[in-house]
């Protein structure tokens, strides 16, 4: 029997690999001859670097670049197990947990750190540079994460303008002759979940502003600057990066990407099922068991386990779900193509207990589901 084991992280809890082997663990007890293919698993965000660099024996890169703020952070990538694939959570080098909340302003802050771990992933010779998006303090189209990369963003003047999205008003003129000719030879995707576009009031300034700090304000003036950001990529670059789906995701950066390193938008569990081979890896499968943190309404669109669902159910493979916890219109995963769903939590417990006892607890529920799951197959015969 061939049993995949392919669950994301459970939150302050367990890494997706934590995971995997707890649950592994949990169904030897009940079928210790069985084969076990362990998966850990991400959807794009927060988690994917380790995930993937876990399930192909990879490394994790450690370089201090620049903070949104402008200041140096610590910041850590993927490169993994094949050796040319980079992994890159943009929040690692801007993300918003990176800046007090007193100090959020999206007018300031900047993605040049991200640029920075592109360069440096670009450095080591990757031949693919998988970009997660989101979780950003930032709203400057990536004009940061560009500037890094060797593009000169000018004022009248021919001065360089300052980081962030609040100077983007007085940008006359864009010069990509510095950007360097080897990142044409790297294929960049980038994981992203939002089809907003760059612009407008569904773009990323009205929607994703605030969460940053934007004020009513400051989101007319965001947006006004983005806006005139892509006119200069239009006119000058013939680039149209303004209403492309996604290009408003992290801040405008989905744009910068399209733009500057004509990056590939997809949906980010599709970025990661697709680097780890995982319909070639689950052929001929009895069993797939998935899971995360939280499972509830929201889990099918673009989550882990409904895209771990949707790969095994193309191919006719059963799949047991396990949560941390379930929470309002968790049913709505079995339409996805999740055959049961279980929550490993035994009773009422604070969430402290609950997530210090994460292990055990999942260990024990993926026990009781293999159980089941004997069962309900000798009931067949």
């Amino acid at each position: 029997m061939k049993i995949i084991i392919a669950p994301d992280s459970f939150k302050e809890s367990m890494t997706s690999k934590e995971a995997a082997d707890s649950i592994e663990k949990g169904f030897k007890a009940v079928f210790p001859d069985a084969e076990y293919i362990k998966i850990p698993a991400a959807d794009g965000g927060e988690g994917t670097v380790q995930a993937l660099t876990d399930a192909t024996g990879g490394s994790i890169i450690k370089k201090t670049v620049t903070g949104p703020l402008g200041t140096p952070v610590n910041a850590a990538y993927g490169l993994l197990g094949d050796g040319r694939t980079a992994v890159i959570e943009m929040a690692e080098a801007s993300g918003l947990h990176l800046v007090p909340r007193h100090l959020r302003d999206p007018l300031n802050t900047t993605t040049r750190g991200t640029g920075e771990l592109i360069a440096d992933a670009a450095s080591r010779g990757a031949g693919e540079i998988i970009i997660g998006l989101g979780g950003s303090a930032t709203n400057d189209g990536g004009t940061g994460m560009a500037s890094a990369l060797g593009v000169r963003f000018l004022n009248e003047e021919g001065q360089e303008i300052p980081d962030g999205g609040g100077a983007l008003h007085t940008l006359a003129s864009i010069d990509i002759s510095g950007l360097s000719p080897d990142l044409k030879h790297i294929r960049f995707r980038a994981a992203c979940d939002v089809e907003n576009p760059l612009t407008g009031k569904n773009g990323a300034s009205y929607v994703f502003g605030p969460q940053k700090g934007a004020s009513e304000k400051t989101k007319v003036v965001l947006d006004r600057n983005l806006r005139h950001f892509a006119d200069v990529l239009r006119r000058q670059h013939d680039i149209e990066a303004d209403t492309v789906k996604g290009a408003g995701a992290a801040g405008g950066i989905g744009a910068g990407l399209i733009a500057f390193l004509q990056a590939e938008l997809q949906s980010g569990i599709d970025v990661v099922l697709d680097t780890l081979s995982f319909s070639d890896q689950i052929r001929g499968a009895d069993l797939v068991i998935t899971g995360e943190g939280q499972i509830d309404g929201q889990t099918i669109f673009g989550k882990t386990p409904a895209g771990i669902a949707a790969r095994a159910s193309a191919q006719e493979i059963p799949v047991i779900a396990l949560a941390g916890s379930l929470g309002k219109n968790f049913e709505h995963v079995y339409s996805a193509g999740i055959t049961a769903v279980f929550s490993i939590v035994p009773g009422a417990v604070s969430l402290e207990d609950a997530l210090a006892s994460g292990r055990f607890n999942l260990e024990s529920t993926a026990r009781n589901a293999a159980a089941l799951y004997r069962a309900a197959k000798k009931a067949r015969l």
